[in-house]
């Protein structure tokens, strides 16, 4: 499968700042062709590279301007290995976290998914959340979690994303966040899905139910967005003013979203 992709993002500043993205395909991605540019009010500035625990790949930079433009693209031919298996992994992500208060929707957990579990489980949970929220673009705050989402009960990817895994994590299955290029995603954007532990693997869900699986491009995976959001910045404001995500794929295949699909 031949997948390109690629981001545009302008933005100004309020001073020096310290920006990390987050927006290439992570480590063992097969990449045939790959590009990044990066200005300051129009002069080139390299960033820094770093990898993060589970293979993402950030770019890091010290700007200081008044105007910044990135643009990347990435082509991707075939599928990386599954992700090396780590019995931390398992202790990690059964905890709660910032965006994914499993401690907090344990009661509402074991009420609805007593005495399920393996695939018989992630197929309840996913379709309870597909049932219960609606997707609305727009409608959720960056600062919303998993318990805000199910009050509210409408949300994006994110949302989805974030309920899905606390309600996983109650039930004792360990899950964590990866977010992605996604082709035949639509709208178009960055995507957010789960992984789950059952059966010795990494199974990959998709709450939304919006793109094909098997055509996604990993890019970071963690505990919640906190872990994984496509920017972070840090001593001055950033403002996005314009961005831009495409990602298609040569042919797209079809889902039965109760296969089980091992993300590589």
């Amino acid at each position: 499968m031949l997948r390109e992709v690629s981001a545009h993002f302008e933005a100004t500043l309020s001073g020096r700042c310290n920006i990390i993205w987050s927006i290439a395909p992570a480590t063992g991605v097969p990449l045939e062709s790959e590009h990044l540019e990066f200005t300051v009010d129009g002069s080139p500035v390299q960033l820094n590279e770093i990898s993060d625990l589970h293979g993402g790949r950030l770019h890091q930079v010290v700007a200081e301007g008044s105007r910044i433009i990135l643009d990347y693209n990435a082509t991707i031919s075939g599928h990386a290995e599954a992700t090396p298996d780590d019995p931390t992994d398992r202790i990690v992500y059964l905890r709660p976290s910032r965006y994914a208060e499993s401690d907090k929707l344990g009661p509402t957990s074991w009420s609805e998914f007593a005495g399920l579990s393996g695939g018989a489980l992630l197929d309840a949970v996913t379709d309870w959340v597909g049932d219960r929220l609606s997707y609305v673009a727009g409608s959720s705050r960056g600062t919303d979690s998993a318990v805000d989402t199910l009050l509210g009960r409408k949300g994006v990817c994110r949302d989805y994303t974030h309920l899905t895994i606390a309600l996983l994590r109650a039930m004792n299955v360990p899950a964590r966040l990866v977010s992605c290029y996604a082709p035949g995603l639509s709208p178009m954007e960055y995507h957010a899905v789960v992984e789950a532990y059952v059966d010795d693997a990494w199974v990959l869900i998709d709450p939304t139910k919006k793109a094909p699986r098997r055509s996604m491009v990993r890019i970071a995976t963690g505990r919640d967005a906190a872990d994984t959001a496509f920017i972070t910045n840090h001593w001055a404001r950033l403002d996005l003013t314009r961005y831009q995500v495409t990602a298609v794929a040569d042919e797209l295949p079809t889902d039965d979203h109760r296969d089980r699909i091992v993300m590589g």
